[in-house]
């Protein structure tokens, strides 16, 4: 009997085949060993966010939030999501530049991560549009700890996040996977 707990991922792209990235990276953390997609929100879409604001004249991006059951901790979790941005084309040259693949983690059971690599939750989630809104559809009684319900963070931001008309992610995982 192995020991899976929850996480969150946010997942986001604006660079290339925004929509295949996405699908690929869900496709990639569900063939991870010990990992599993439980559940995956709709794709929005909403205009990059740059250190100094909303960047207009930058590619905007999809985004969208999915569960997994992890039973490898944050720690490597982060390891195998930087190795999946990396074999699928990321290239890290600004902070918060534009990007073919980004993968975060929101949050994940266990103690709180706070060291130079990994913060859980992550510090900025409860302000980040793009992150609330598809966590909030897909999970609509989600808590975002030290934070609230996701869905009424999601009500009061001001961030544009809009609907993006795709075909499912969960169609992206492998059905018939063993649990």
């Amino acid at each position: 009997m192995r020991v899976e707990l929850p996480a969150v991922i946010a997942l986001g792209s604006n660079l290339g085949d925004r929509e295949q990235a996405l699908r690929d990276a869900v496709r990639a953390i569900d063939e991870l060993p010990g990992v599993v997609v439980s559940a995956a929100s709709e794709i929005v879409e909403s205009p990059a966010l740059k250190p100094d604001g909303v960047d207009e004249s930058a590619p905007s991006y999809l985004n969208a939030v999915i569960a997994v059951r992890s039973a490898i901790g944050p720690q490597q979790l982060l390891d195998c999501l930087n190795e999946i941005e990396q074999r699928l084309g990321r290239v890290r040259t600004e902070r918060w530049g534009d990007r073919t693949l980004d993968l975060d983690i929101i949050t994940a059971a266990g103690p709180h991560e706070n060291n130079d690599r990994l913060t859980l939750p992550h510090p900025r989630a409860w302000q980040r549009g793009f992150v609330l809104v598809p966590w909030a559809q897909m999970n609509p009684g989600a808590q975002l700890p030290g934070h609230g319900p996701v869905a009424d963070l999601a009500a009061a931001t001001t961030d544009v996040v809009l609907p993006y008309p795709a075909a499912p992610l969960m169609a992206t995982v492998r059905s018939g996977r063993p649990s």
